[in-house]
């Protein structure tokens, strides 16, 4: 059994979609809904540090504490940037996902094949319609 960890939110379509993904390959995974049960700050160091990005290519933009807490704005550190994501784990983008093959920011979703060890099982269709993985377990190339 492949141990693959996700750090889900299910409120969000292409993390469903990653979700899915994985267990498309047979595996269940590690479910961690994050905005409940954020990662500690050695865990989300050590998450950007695998995924080999800045701690400002973790952060979602597109979401109310970006904004009032002027993030755009290129003056925070790294420190600054992990303090905030950990004061606001909405702040943090998703999803996060942790193989043997490797640790991966999975946006778009399909981002996840990449790094999982197992073929997919079967066809997959994204929630938009959008046919990735073909009836014998091959992804699809746009």
């Amino acid at each position: 059994m492949t141990d693959i960890t996700i750090y889900h939110n299910p409120a969000c379509g292409t993390s469903r979609n990653t979700l899915a993904l994985i267990r498309n390959s047979g595996v269940e995974p590690t479910v961690i809904l994050y905005l409940e049960t954020p990662p500690s700050r050695d865990e989300l160091k050590k998450l950007i540090a695998d995924m080999g990005i800045s701690a400002r290519a973790l952060l979602r933009k597109n979401t109310e504490p970006y904004e009032h807490l002027g993030l755009a704005e290129d003056r925070f550190s790294d420190d600054e940037l992990l303090n905030a994501m950990l004061a606001h784990p909405i702040l943090i983008n998703r999803p996060v996902v942790v193989t043997p093959l490797g640790t991966r920011l999975c946006r778009p979703s399909e981002a996840v094949l990449d790094i999982l060890p197992d073929r997919q099982q079967k066809a997959f269709t994204k929630e938009d319609g959008e046919k990735v993985i073909d009836e014998h377990g091959n992804r699809i190339s746009h």
